[in-house]
């Protein structure tokens, strides 16, 4: 199996985590198409992390890590993106069931909210978790009916 090319886009508040992510990510056997910002300077989260969605949804990139300070802003943004399901996630469990569930492909971490270490636990298990189809299938099928899906 090929491995996964999974995008990664940030703001200043998430840079570090970013930075971390790629690493990271890499270390997992993942291509890693890394969208920006390439400098820790104050910026828009919506000038990295759209491009990135939008890749995703074009079948660019087979799934997508993005970041701002809350989390709330690229969730926001990449939800904005037809096509894309972004899920915000804290914990573990979130990240699981957005894709066991959600079928998630567009992870949201929040860089001031939770340390390095629990984002790199919440992106692990997302990577490792599969959409399980049946039940949730039927409610995918009722989100893509929706405009922005």
């Amino acid at each position: 199996m090929a491995a996964p090319i999974i995008g990664i886009a940030s703001d200043h508040a998430a840079f570090d985590l970013k930075g971390r992510l790629c690493a990271f990510l890499k270390e997992q056997g993942a291509m890693v198409r890394d969208f920006g910002p390439h400098s820790p300077e104050a910026c828009d989260y919506p000038a990295f992390v759209v491009p990135c969605a939008q890749a995703l949804a074009s079948g660019e990139l087979d799934l997508a890590v993005v970041a701002c300070g809350s989390g709330i802003g690229a969730s926001i943004s990449a939800n904005k993106v037809k096509g894309v399901r972004a899920a915000l996630c804290l914990e573990v469990e979130q990240g699981i069931l957005s894709r066991q569930h959600n079928d998630a492909r567009c992870l949201v971490l929040a860089a001031r909210l939770r340390g390095m270490e629990q984002n790199l636990a919440i992106v692990e298990a997302w990577l490792a978790a599969a959409f399980e189809g049946g039940r949730h299938q039927r409610r995918i099928e009722l989100l893509h009916q929706l405009t922005a899906c």
